[in-house]
């Protein structure tokens, strides 16, 4: 009589997802019946797997496969964990070298506006007196008749 499934498991102290594995990879043959459950031949299971002696306590020993299966997936997540760390240390290094540049940029955009500014006071100044000049370079004080001389003295006074 066929094992199912859970009394394959049973009969060898092995886990379900054990056998299952075994009948996936080919090791043992088995066969699935009307309902979809797996149909299992003692003597194929056991040509696999020992039997467990009739009455002792099923202790559940994981397969050599499982275990280096398992030790690689540590090792795989704990080099995939450091690479992780290693990659968000260096975003926020690059962070903080933008986030630098970013206020050494503003400083100096500060700085020429400033200096442009100072310029355009210049220039105004600049412009201003020699428009002043050029006004009192064409007609010199002495060449004014007095009445107009004494006009200019009291707008100068004035401002």
């Amino acid at each position: 009589m066929p094992y199912s499934l859970k009394q394959a498991a049973d009969a060898t102290g092995r886990s379900k997802p054990t056998i299952l594995r075994a009948i996936q990879t080919g090791k043992i043959s088995a066969n699935k019946s009307e309902i979809g459950e797996w149909e299992i031949d003692p003597a194929e299971l056991h040509r696999v797997y020992a039997p467990v002696a009739a009455g002792a306590t099923r202790t559940v020993t994981p397969d050599a496969e499982v275990t280096v299966e398992l030790l690689l997936l540590r090792q795989e997540l704990t080099a995939k964990e450091e690479r992780l760390t290693s990659l968000q240390e260096e975003r926020e290094r690059e962070r903080r070298q933008l986030t630098e540049r970013i206020t050494e940029l503003r400083d100096q955009l500060a700085r020429s506006e400033e200096e442009r500014r100072e310029k355009d006071r210049q220039l105004t100044a600049l412009l201003t007196d020699q428009s002043g000049e050029e006004k009192g370079a064409s007609v010199p004080d002495a060449a004014l008749p007095p009445r107009l001389r004494f006009f200019k003295y009291l707008r100068l006074l004035r401002h």
